[in-house]
């Protein structure tokens, strides 16, 4: 063969082996470049701003108090960051189902965890810190809306209710440490930008519909035949303890029967409900018993009168009654209570709850809450009144307006206003230690507290009685 042909034919296939190479080098550099893309998408960077800004500042001051308040910053900051980790995958990864999508949240939902073990247990020193960092989180899970019919509200709401029920803590937080300490005040305003408006204008700017998923992305989420099984659902619009419930649902056919239940279970089931009773004999029968008679003793009086006291309490409630009352009656040691399907027309009737808090999100006629002790409830707005009757130590927050609130046989009661609602109308009666609590109008986020009298001066004069206050000063 021609030596020049030999060199021209080695000359073409050195030419083919370099375009070869040159193609698989694009399309390795081609995936890259999708990878830094995704990071350097203008959402990602907004986000590294809020992270970098606005989180760096919640840090920054926990840093300062140190503690169990430093520990929880840490957690937030952490949680802020997986959550841009996420984003990220989100762009490359196309939309997963249900199951796919609780795998791919589990690194946030377990930061989140992590946050609502600090306030369980025994009440830590910070416990409203804790409880307001913890509840905030859920203000992330804004990123697992799915559509309308998923569950929860739009992403903008999500984050906004969120904040609500972290607030009513975070509210202690600044009357606590007014006057005491501006390290904590500034930790609970630093918290509050955080999410109003930090996260809720960064939702608004680049996802007010909710994650936008590739279409594109050869990457996949992991598909439901090759998770475990999930622990929960996706999680509702209130603030949870962590993204998705641990809590599995039992069915109740499948429960084991306990008290009355399991006594009609047993006859029901036809078996021989009698083969393990004893014949009574005279000497048991009771008028033939030297050791009973028909006095009745004082402590069985007291025993009897106890049992019938506790009957009363009834089992715990939140339903709404013939489409027009909502009614929570008896919950003990509840801190999410939540009504957010109300309207207008609806009341809410709150009785013989303790150590709970409840939110009711949306519009109602009227709220009341009668013979409750350490209790609080966050409420947007009312068309008629709020009404606060028979309580011990009550707190209660207006975040809209109310044209009339009364106080009526109560004992210790903090009310907090909105800018809304200052313009309403308060009645009090036969009540004592009433502080209400109003914004600040010289700072954001001071809340200006102004104690009601409860002692008066009666003076005849003219031929009617003039009744005045009592004022307090220092010598």
């Amino acid at each position: 063969m021609d030596e020049s042909l030999v060199r021209r034919l080695e000359s073409a296939v050195a030419r083919l082996e370099a375009l070869s190479a040159g193609s698989v080098s694009r399309e390795l550099d081609a995936a890259d470049v999708g990878g830094d893309t995704a990071s350097s998408d203008p959402s990602i960077l907004a986000y590294e701003d809020l992270i970098s800004g606005r989180v760096g500042r919640v840090l920054s001051a926990g840093e300062r108090i140190g503690g169990q308040v430093f520990d929880i910053s840490k957690i937030i900051q952490e949680a802020f960051s997986v959550q841009k980790e996420l984003l990220v995958k989100i762009k490359q990864t196309q939309k997963p189902d249900i199951n796919g999508l609780i795998e791919l949240l589990k690194p946030l939902n377990d930061v989140t965890m992590r946050a609502s073990a600090l306030t369980e247990g025994r009440r830590p020193q910070f416990f409203n810190h804790l409880k307001t960092g913890s509840d905030s989180l859920a203000a992330l899970a804004w990123v697992a809306y799915t559509g309308k019919d998923c569950g929860m509200s739009m992403p903008i709401s999500h984050v906004e209710e969120s904040w609500q029920m972290a607030e009513f803590y975070s509210n202690k937080i600044l009357i606590e440490y007014r006057n005491k300490d501006e390290n904590h005040v500034e930790w609970a305003k630093a918290l509050k930008e955080l999410y109003i408006p930090g996260l809720r204008d960064y939702v608004k700017s680049h996802y007010p519909l909710g994650p936008v998923w590739s279409t594109t992305a050869k990457i996949s989420a992991p598909s439901s035949a090759k998770l475990p099984t999930a622990r929960g659902p996706v999680p509702p619009p209130s603030p949870p303890a962590s993204l998705f419930s641990s809590e599995t649902a039992q069915a109740s056919s499948s429960r084991p029967k306990e008290g009355m239940a399991a006594v009609f279970h047993e006859i029901n089931s036809g078996k021989g409900v009698t083969s393990g009773l004893r014949k009574v004999t005279n000497d048991m029968k009771t008028k033939n018993r030297s050791d009973r008679s028909s006095l009745v003793s004082a402590s069985e009086k007291k025993t009897n009168a106890s049992v019938t006291a506790f009957s009363k309490e009834g089992p715990p409630k939140l339903e709404l009654q013939m489409g027009r009352k909502w009614v929570v009656e008896n919950q003990v040691g509840r801190n999410n209570l939540l009504i957010h399907e109300c309207d207008a027309k609806q009341s809410v009737y709150v009785y013989g709850c303790k150590n709970s808090v409840l939110r009711v999100q949306g519009k109602v006629n009227n709220i009341t809450i009668d013979k409750c002790t350490k209790v609080g409830v966050v409420f947007k707005d009312v068309v008629a009144a709020c009404e606060i009757v028979n309580c011990n130590s009550v707190e209660v927050q207006c975040q809209g307006s109310a044209p009339t609130i009364s106080i009526d046989n109560t004992s210790g009661c903090q009310l907090y206003l909105s800018k809304d609602s200052l313009e309403a109308s308060l009645t009090t009666a036969m009540s004592s230690e009433v502080n209400i609590l109003v914004p600040a109008s010289d700072s954001e986020g001071d809340w200006g507290e102004h104690a009601l009298p409860q002692q008066y001066i009666h003076v005849y004069k003219g031929g009617v009685f003039v009744t005045t206050p009592v004022s307090h000063s220092g010598g």
